[in-house]
């Protein structure tokens, strides 16, 4: 019996929170409707404090009310997850409110609500990279800011996953046995990220890529490309001469000077 009466009362109070709410949704009431958005907000009840901002918002445009209900409506897409919107409901508040004493955070929330979206780095890479120019813009706009160290450790951050990216891109052409493009993706790989840890290894594949490259050509193509790969060799050996790799480097060397010997007879 008393539990019975626990889930009456248990019911009764949800249908009363519910009922409370449908009252000032359908009140018809701004100030209310917006007094009560905020109580929501601060209870963490996202998805009713936007509910009712949503009514209200377009009435407080350009008021002094509406910069605290549009930068906390913002709020509202970011605590729900929708990251998408949330940046650019950030990015519109700083552009309508440039001199707001929120200005400066919206900025920072919207790149860090594109940083949100960024994926596995298995996957396209888009918003990180739209998220690494949105730091960079928060940085120039505002240098003195005490968000910059933080803007500059998700810029790190989603480099390293747009270089594992990249790495992977290579690998899977040199396990995919296609040499020449493996080739390719590493050097473009150095070229956007020369201070990779990777580096060593990275030059490393490229040489024995060029390599198996050269001894997988039609006959004709060989020679020329074993010299291609003696390129590579050297770019390896004058850059990294005490690298990881060098004593299986060298063994292809020594290799590739028996194989062209063997072409010039």
């Amino acid at each position: 019996m008393r539990f019975f009466l626990y889930i009456v009362l248990i019911t009764s109070s949800l249908v009363a929170c519910k009922s409370s709410f449908e009252q000032v949704r359908t009140s018809n009431d701004p100030e209310r409707i917006y007094a009560e958005s905020f109580k929501y907000y601060d209870k963490g009840d996202f998805y009713r404090a936007q509910t009712l901002m949503e009514l209200i918002i377009n009435q407080y445009k350009g008021t002094k009310e509406g910069e605290e209900l549009f930068f906390k409506y913002a709020y509202t897409h970011y605590n729900m997850g929708t990251y998408e919107l949330a940046s650019t409901y950030f990015n519109n508040f700083a552009a309508t409110f440039p001199y707001s004493k929120f200005t400066e955070e919206a900025d920072f929330m919207a790149a860090f609500s594109q940083y949100k979206l960024s994926p596995s780095f298995r996957l396209d890479q888009e918003p990180s990279l739209k998220a690494i120019n949105a730091f960079q813009d928060f940085a120039n706009k505002y240098p003195d800011s005490d968000r910059v160290p933080k803007c500059n450790e998700l810029i790190d951050e989603l480099r390293a996953k747009l270089e594992e990216k990249a790495f992977e891109e290579g690998m899977l052409y040199y396990n995919l046995s296609q040499y020449e493009a493996a080739v390719s993706s590493f050097e473009d790989m150095l070229s956007q990220y020369p201070e990779s840890s990777r580096a060593a290894y990275v030059r490393f594949l490229i040489f024995k890529a060029s390599y198996l490259y050269a001894q997988k050509s039609i006959y004709d193509k060989r020679a020329e490309r074993y010299q291609e790969a003696q390129v590579r060799y050297k770019e390896y050996v004058n850059r990294y001469p005490a690298g990881k790799n060098m004593r299986e480097a060298r063994d292809i060397h020594k290799q590739i000077e028996i194989e062209s010997k063997n072409l010039s007879k």
